[in-house]
């Protein structure tokens, strides 16, 4: 998959796990686990690209006797996800077309 469509899939993806309510990295790593294998390296990239842009904010809070980051989804994040979903009608057509061409063409 071309790199720059998979970092904006990842990027929609993590914003809607926490689209409903704050939450930290081990739980929205397990929350998208049932649709994607996502590692904790890739993750923490894809938050701190989001908090960058104003997507998410993050706070520290202590857990456990141990700190944990809770991330919190702005308006700015909502707005991706609208814009994301808008765009996903395209992206669909775009699939179809491609898929409507079917396999015979591939033996040239």
């Amino acid at each position: 998959m071309d790199g720059q469509l998979k970092r904006g899939l990842l990027d929609v993806c993590v914003l809607a796990a926490i689209k409903n309510g704050e939450s930290y990295g081990y739980q929205i790593i397990k929350d998208m686990k049932p649709y994607m294998v996502l590692s904790e390296s890739t993750l923490y990239t894809v938050l701190k690209r989001l908090e960058s842009a104003d997507m998410l904010t993050v706070r520290t809070a202590e857990h456990g006797g141990r700190l944990r980051k809770y991330y919190r989804i702005t308006e700015m994040g909502l707005q991706r996800i609208r814009d994301f979903r808008e765009e996903w009608a395209q992206i669909l057509a775009i699939y179809q077309f491609v898929i409507s061409r079917g396999d015979e063409n591939d033996q040239k």
